[in-house]
Order: structure tokens, then sequence, then C-alpha cells
């Protein structure tokens, strides 16, 4: 099965549907704007949020690295909804038994408070999803945003939600493979995301370049701007490839050193490449009404979810120094996958 497929899918729906108005409205909104409706209903449409499901769960049986490109796209259209989180929750639900509820789910982790309540400090696209799949130590609840306590956070989408004893006891518990954690699922997904938002930007500025003219000329025609575009096609294609290790694997299990590189590595790219795409566009990209932003901000939240590049090189480091034999065999066991077919 050619994993392009789903790309493809998932490229002409946001390419329609998720124009830079609508995730301006939903940014504006939250999760009761009309826009965040339509646009959810219209991505459950195309059954995307179901395809790491079983085929007995009314899915498609794939795995992440399968659905790489449709996690890259919805970060080239800067998705201001949590589907790639909800694509996991929902495999996660479905293989402990437990009912999906409609709509999204996001992914998160938490702390028990000392009344029983529970308290996440960080809940990626909380301010829109509909649910969360949160892990406490070795407990996973699900639990609903609705009646959460909020608290904004940097990015529009994205809240401190706390639970009530009450309201924790009340969400079913979600039996999880004990080898998983919150912060590896979320950091895969969201590194193939950045990949997507990585390239944008680049495909973004390079256009600028070409059509803005200074001096007679198209600035791109200077070597300093020259120069700023080819460093970011370094870190753009790196992060890419790193980013396809950290989907790598069977179903939804990521392998952990491998989402170390992806998320460390996209991480260290948001900087750099936002940096530059505003000094080519001479800071006009900061401005409300110019897209970039959309790309840029979420850039800048993203390389902070679920760690930034300095907590996943430390990951990567401790297993270097654990490692008994050569190097090298660390290196060729973050690289050599099996290609998805």
């Amino acid at each position: 099965m050619n994993n392009d497929l789903f790309a493809d899918a998932a490229r002409d729906v946001l390419a329609d549907q998720c124009t830079p108005h609508v995730v301006r409205a939903i940014e504006a909104g939250g999760r009761t704007a009309e826009a965040t409706t339509a646009l959810w209903e219209q991505l459950e449409a195309t059954g995307l949020a179901d395809a790491l499901l079983s085929e007995d769960d009314g899915g498609a049986g794939l795995g992440l690295g399968q659905v790489f490109g449709v996690l890259e796209q919805c970060g080239a259209h800067a998705l201001p909804l949590p589907l790639g989180e909800t694509m996991v929750a929902r495999a996660l639900l479905a293989r402990a038994g437990v009912a999906r509820p409609a709509g999204s789910i996001t992914l998160a982790r938490g702390e028990r408070l000392a009344d029983g309540g529970l308290r996440c400090a960080l809940v990626r696209s909380g301010q829109v999803a509909g649910a969360v799949l949160v892990q406490t130590g070795t407990e996973w609840r699900l639990l609903g945003t609705g009646d959460a306590q909020g608290a904004a956070q940097a990015l529009a989408l994205d809240a401190a939600l706390t639970w009530t004893a009450a309201q924790v006891q009340a969400a079913p518990a979600v039996e999880v493979n004990g080898a998983l954690d919150a912060r590896t699922l979320q950091a895969a997904v969201v590194a193939a995301q950045m990949a997507g938002a990585l390239s944008s930007v680049f495909q973004r500025s390079l256009q600028y370049a070409n059509e803005r003219q200074q001096f007679g000329r198209p600035i791109g025609k200077f070597q300093a701007i020259q120069h700023q575009l080819a460093v970011m096609s370094e870190h753009v294609f790196a992060a890419r490839m790193a980013a396809q290790l950290g989907c790598s694997g069977a179903g939804v299990l990521p392998d952990r050193l491998r989402v170390a590189t992806a998320k460390a590595r996209c991480s260290e790219a948001a900087l750099v490449v936002a940096e530059l795409a505003h000094a080519i566009h001479g800071a006009i990209g900061f401005t409300e009404e110019y897209d970039l932003q959309l790309f840029t901000r979420r850039l800048h939240a993203w390389r902070q979810t679920a760690g930034s590049e300095a907590y996943w090189y430390g990951v990567a480091g401790e297993a270097l120094l654990d490692h008994p034999g050569m190097s090298l065999d660390i290196v060729r066991r973050i690289t050599d996958v099996d290609a998805v077919l």
C-alpha cells in the first residue's frame, strides 16, 4: 500500500478546508467556534482519524510510519486541531477496549494534586480538543476538556488544565502498554508536523526571495540571501529525515532513541529556520496579517512541546554512554529501518 495516497488525501482536504482564514478563526474562537466544528467534521469524513485502528475496529490498520505524510501535511497547513494526537489516542483506546469519544483527543502528561485532582501544566491544543488522554505515572485517564479549569498558554491553542478529584474518578481509566509514555508518543507526532511546517516556511521564503525586487532584481539574486536559503534548506531536509526515523516502527510504538533524534533535530531546526525566514522577509512576517507567523509561532511552541532539543539530546547522550559497544552501533540502530511500503 502506498502511503503517499494518505498524504495526498490529507493535502487535498487541508488545502481546501484549512485555509489561513480558517486557522485564524479557530485560534480566535477555540473549541466552540463554528470553524472548529466544521473543520473537524471534514477531517472525520476522510477517515484519517481512525487510520491507526485495526480493520476489526473500523480503521485501516496502519502504523505511524505509514501516516508520516499525513502528519507532515498537518504541519504544512498549520492545522489548528490535534489530528495526529487523535489518531494515536484512538488506537490506544481501541486496544484498551475503552469507548472512543466523539471529537478530537490530545495527549498530555499530568500530576496528581494533594486533593485527588489532576493538573496538566501544558496541554497542546487544549483550547480546541474535546478530550485529553493524560498519563500520570503508570496511570492513564481519558478526561474531557469542557469542564476543566483552564489557563492560557503562549500559543493560543494550548492551555493548562486542571480537573477536580470527582472528575478524575469519573473519567475512564485506560490500560496502556507499560513501555509507552505520553512524551515519546507526542514527540514523534509533533516532530512529523514540525517537518511539514519547516518545509512550508522554507517554500514561502524561497518564493518571496524570487518575487521581492530590490535595486532592479529579485533579492534572491544577492549572495547573502542565497546563503540564508542554503542554510535553511540544510536544516529543513535534515529535520525531515530525522522526523521520518521518529515515526518508523511497528504500529503506534515508536522507538524512543529514534524519537529523540527526530525531536531534537526538528526543535534545533525550528529556531534557525524561523529566524532566517523572518530575516529574508525583512521582518514583515511578524505582522498579524502575514501568514508566515502562523507557521513560525507554531514552530516555537512545538519546539518546547514534549521536550526541547536539550531534553532529547540528553536522552540520546545517555543511550550513547550506556552503550557498551562501538558508537557506530548506536547510529546503525537509529538509521537502519525498513522502508515503508
